[in-house]
């Protein structure tokens, strides 16, 4: 039976990363009566794909739906990474509400403000909720003065500044209107809901659906999900598909009209105007594409997603070890992959490189890069990655513009300094500095994107763990000049076969080593880091002379420093523009782009000479 529009409400849940909103919509779906009295349920039940529950982060837009009463809300649980930040712009175009979740400690971050401009312009009317309110360090009175402020810079109406406030604690189960008077439910939030946000905006005309995400299922094909705009739409029913330009995609059949119960996607006999729902049936349909009955001509508006900033190549894997872990290795299989990517992710771009065995994939951040490659290597796929490159841009006088972002780090005291000159050396700009909580401090700068690939480590090692760096895209502006790349060279394999203890021993005081006796290696690998500024080729395959003679103290046991831990970003923000990263299911290697020294060389000299 479905629900009459009066009685719908279709929301989303904006917040910085780590703020909660994940574990919110886990109470709501618990408390709307979703899950029997007895049913086991998992922690953080949105974030459902391995890698989201292994960083502990949201990166794909997910939504449900939950019966409270009489009303059923439709629920969309966002990111918080800017990265996936693209995720974020298409879902509010689908909902007539949000509810932005501040931490009662922290106040808005970087990110809040990214999603709450988005919804700002997208004219909705925000519920503010102040999550984590059980902190002992809670400050909830200023946390309100700083939305109100965050939002009065942002250009909010009269109408959007008078947000209703909640106070509460997702973790705990409840939310309220008064923080001093906690309540045993969250009640309170729903009837907020549904007092407050509009019912769902429903056009006149025959059948028009925006589609907003999509997914893919391996019995119903592509399935797109977005929220019907007027008219109905059932199983078996005609339809065709223009893109944003107005041209004909396809014309095909729905197969399924499914909609969101609980965690589940249901098949329903009919979805009406103002319902989110998924369809099947399409071959070629995409994010931004305009579903209609075959008398529209028009298609319906679709939001300009922002650009990318930060671009890599990836290549088809040509060292020596090339397809002994992977099975998924040809240019034409990474190519087809990295196709059906750029298809599901609008913030990612997909193109061919001049060189027949590379791609260019261009995103919104490392992490979002470092999340696909990730991906594609546990699905057994095996590829050179090349070090991150910013896009950059042609201003309106030919000067080159680079991307900006606006930075916040919170910092032990003590270590502030530091922060301070190195992200001066990466050419940022301080733009305020001021106490947040006991001895600690809150610093803001733009910094250029260049600039801060491979700083997240350096950060934690500079402040032994205790920053907090969060980053979001502000602009574009005239390019900074030249900033120091790595100060060290590193230590190259010079043959193929396995590292010797005992080579590695005798090498120890040339610098820190990236691998274990045992490992495999081969010309042109990177084994380690050299302490000084050039590279240096090393055999790490030369085993001890043995002879007949036993002399005291010549056979004591080899005892090797722990090598450095080089994971996947780690790697990524280490190498230089002449390495890649060689991306297996079973190892991360550091290689040179050129595996033969005199081919090094050459590349070296033409470099110069450019």
């Amino acid at each position: 039976m479905s629900t009459p529009i009066e009685k719908m409400r279709n929301i989303a849940i904006i917040a910085h990363v780590d703020h909660g909103k994940t574990t919110l919509v886990d109470e709501l779906l618990k408390q709307s009566g979703t899950f029997r009295e007895n049913e086991k349920t998992a922690e953080r039940m949105m974030d459902s794909n391995d890698l989201e529950k292994e960083r502990g982060i949201t990166i794909l837009a997910k939504t449900t739906s939950v019966e409270w009463k009489d009303y059923r809300i439709n629920i969309v649980d966002t990111p918080g990474h800017a990265d996936f930040g693209g995720e974020v712009e298409r879902i509010l175009d689908m909902v007539d509400g949000a509810i932005v979740l501040v931490d009662a400690a922290e106040g808005p971050m970087p990110q809040t403000k990214f999603v709450v401009s988005k919804a700002l312009k997208v004219g909705l009317r925000p519920i503010v909720a102040v999550n984590k309110i059980d902190k002992p360090e809670r400050r909830p009175d200023e946390v309100i003065n700083e939305v109100f402020d965050l939002f009065a810079n942002l250009d909010a109406t009269d109408e959007q500044l008078d947000f209703p406030i909640l106070y509460g604690s997702a973790k705990q189960g409840w939310m309220s209107t008064d923080y001093e008077n906690p309540t045993d439910s969250m009640d309170s939030l729903f009837e907020m809901v549904v007092n407050h946000v509009p019912v769902p905006k429903v056009e006149e005309g025959p059948f028009r659906f925006l589609a907003t995400t999509i997914s893919s299922d391996p019995f119903l094909g592509r399935i797109l999900t977005g929220r019907i705009a007027s008219g109905s739409v059932k199983p078996n029913q005609a339809i065709k598909i223009l893109n944003r330009d107005g041209e004909l995609v396809e014309q095909c059949r729905v197969s399924k009209v499914l909609a969101f119960r609980g965690l589940e996607r249901v098949p329903v006999e009919e979805g009406n105007a103002g319902d989110i729902v998924s369809l099947a049936g399409t071959t070629k349909a995409n994010v931004a594409d305009t579903f209609c009955d075959p008398s529209v001509s028009e298609p319906m508006a679709a939001q300009p997603i922002d650009p990318p900033t930060i671009s890599m190549t990836f290549r088809v894997n040509d060292s020596p070890l090339a397809g002994t872990e992977g099975s998924k290795v040809t240019s034409r299989m990474i190519w087809d992959r990295l196709l059906k990517e750029a298809e599901g992710n609008v913030a990612l771009k997909v193109e061919r490189a001049t060189d027949a065995e590379a791609f260019t994939v261009s995103g919104r951040g490392e992490l979002q890069l470092a999340v696909l490659i990730e991906t594609m290597r546990r699905e057994g796929f095996e590829l050179g990655v090349s070090r991150p490159q910013v896009v950059m841009q042609e201003g309106p006088n030919g000067e080159r513009l680079e991307p900006i972002e606006e930075v916040v780090i919170d910092v032990d005291d003590e270590h502030s300094g530091a922060v301070v000159q190195k992200l001066s050396e990466r050419k940022a700009e301080m733009l305020d500095m001021r106490p947040s909580g006991v001895g600690r401090t809150r610093m803001i700068f733009h910094a250029p994107t260049r600039g801060l690939i491979g700083y997240q480590g350096e950060l934690l090692s500079d402040t032994r763990g205790t920053a907090i760096m969060n980053r979001v895209f502000h602009d574009y502006q005239p390019h900074k000049g030249k900033i120091q790349g790595r100060h060290t060279g590193v230590l190259i394999a010079m043959d193929q076969g396995e590292a010797v203890a005992f080579a590695l021993w005798n090498l120890e005081d040339r610098g820190p080593m990236m691998i274990h006796p045992g490992d495999k290696v081969y010309g042109g690998m990177i084994i380690g880091e050299h302490n000084r500024d050039n590279d240096l080729e090393v055999n790490v395959l030369k085993g001890k002379k043995l002879s007949n003679v036993r002399a005291s103290g010549t056979d004591d046991a080899v005892r090797l420093t722990p090598p450095l831990q080089m994971t996947l970003e780690k790697s990524l923000a280490y190498i230089s523009d002449d390495e890649l990263v060689e991306v297996t299911p079973e190892n991360i290697r550091l290689r040179k782009v050129h595996l033969d020294p005199h081919e090094r060389k050459r590349a070296a000299k033409a470099n110069a000479d450019a």
